[in-house]
């Protein structure tokens, strides 16, 4: 296939998206070079933070990426297009990185079902109004601070990315594919689950979790940046 015929990505409706991931299948399945490196760029880096949730180091989360992209090429062929193309690769990545890192698997288990019995709250309680005119109990008492329009974050706003990347590392293992998936990815909540093999109800509560980390983190991060 020549150059300037291989699809580019553009903004649309689904069906728009469809069509040129369907065109997008067909240069890789002709062995377009191009269209390979394409999708290499487009999703190289999220893979290889996906799958540093489940390995233990980065040398061994490049190794489950190198083993995608052998087994995403070899299966090409197999693909039905049920789920979109990134889906699909995703779904492969984690079964690979699963199998690498068997050997903290027991470990891995105990840990994320003490992740989902958790009960205590995202949130502090003494965060709310739990006395005074009835009309406000349950709102905020110390609301949190907005980042978004604070201008001495604007001008932090490259350090205040490492430290929220910084603050996904260290979420718990299942908040953090979830939280990884969702809001660095950009997969849907059906995608999640099916990917994480989670329930619906166990998705939303990592994800509410995870978010509410980060944005403790970030408020921490943002205090201290003021006071110093």
């Amino acid at each position: 296939m020549a150059p300037d015929s291989v699809p580019r990505v553009v903004a649309g409706s689904a069906a728009d998206d469809a069509y040129h991931e369907s065109r997008l299948v067909s240069s890789l399945r002709d062995g377009d070079e191009q269209a390979f490196e394409m999708l290499v760029g487009r999703h190289a880096s999220g893979m290889l933070r996906v799958a540093r949730t489940y390995v233990a180091s980065d040398a061994a989360a490049e190794d489950v990426v190198q083993d995608t992209w052998v087994a995403v090429m070899r299966g090409l062929e197999q693909f039905e297009g049920r789920c979109s193309l990134k889906t699909w690769l995703y779904r492969i990545l984690i079964n690979r990185a699963k199998s690498s890192g068997i050997g903290a698997k027991q470990t891995v288990q105990m840990s994320a079902l003490a992740e989902l019995a958790d009960e205590s709250p995202t949130v502090a309680p003494e965060r709310f109004r739990s006395e005074g005119d009835p009309r406000w109990l349950g709102e905020w008492s110390t609301p949190p601070r907005s980042w978004q329009r604070d201008p001495q974050t604007q001008m932090i706003g490259a350090e205040l990315l490492q430290h929220l990347l910084a603050a996904i590392d260290v979420l718990p293992a299942l908040q953090r594919r979830v939280v990884m998936l969702r809001d660095v990815e950009g997969m849907s909540a059906d995608e999640t689950v099916r990917l994480l093999g989670l329930s619906a109800g166990n998705q939303r509560t990592l994800l509410h979790r995870g978010r509410a980390n980060l944005r403790r983190s970030l408020e921490d991060y943002l205090e201290k940046e003021v006071t110093e």
